[in-house]
């Protein structure tokens, strides 16, 4: 199926642009991104992975978080136990334990490669503890976001033929039916 690059770039940047109106995040915060190629070309996820498709992706994706002082935290597929593409800052900042591999595009996938290839100082770590993400593809973001998360509805909720998901957290509510909560 032959892909169109503007028509996904311009689906990407409508769910970007509805994302961070959705979510409360500060400067400094983690956004993680779960992006199959493969199922936004229409195969099964891990079997068709496009660098075409990551490199006119990923640049729309870093403009649109460091315009809102946001860390990006680029999601590898299982071949590499889902290890996290993340900028040396970010690493620094937060203390995660750096592990050694390279993703490339049939071990981490086409866009945690672009990420690692593209990004000024770029690290890979084995979890982390984001703040929101987004999944294109259903590539299992949910074990790296903090507790408690909080699934989103965008506008757009597909990027090419690739499911759309994302999702914000929040801290846990406790306490009980006595308990009052802030309003936000």
């Amino acid at each position: 199926m032959e892909i169109d690059l503007n028509k996904i770039a311009s689906e990407l940047k409508t769910a970007l642009n509805d994302f961070l109106t959705k979510v409360s995040l500060n400067k400094g915060d983690i956004v993680i991104i779960g992006c199959s190629t493969s199922e936004i070309k229409g195969d099964a996820i891990g079997t068709a992975s496009s660098t075409e498709i990551a490199e006119r992706l990923y640049p729309i994706i870093k403009e649109e978080l460091d315009k809102a002082g946001l860390f990006a935290a680029f999601q590898g597929c299982e071949h590499i136990n889902r290890a996290l593409t993340i900028e040396q800052e970010c690493q620094d900042r937060y203390d995660f334990k750096k592990v050694t591999v390279i993703p490339h595009e049939t071990a981490g996938g086409a866009m945690a490669a672009t990420a690692y290839r593209d990004m000024d100082n770029p690290v890979v770590v084995e979890e982390i503890t984001a703040d929101a993400g987004i999944d294109i593809g259903d590539t299992l973001i949910g074990m790296h976001l903090k507790q408690v998360a909080v699934p989103l509805r965008l506008s757009v909720n597909q990027i090419g033929s690739a499911h759309l998901t994302a999702a914000r957290t929040r801290p846990k509510l406790i306490g009980g039916p006595r308990a009052h909560y802030p309003e936000k």
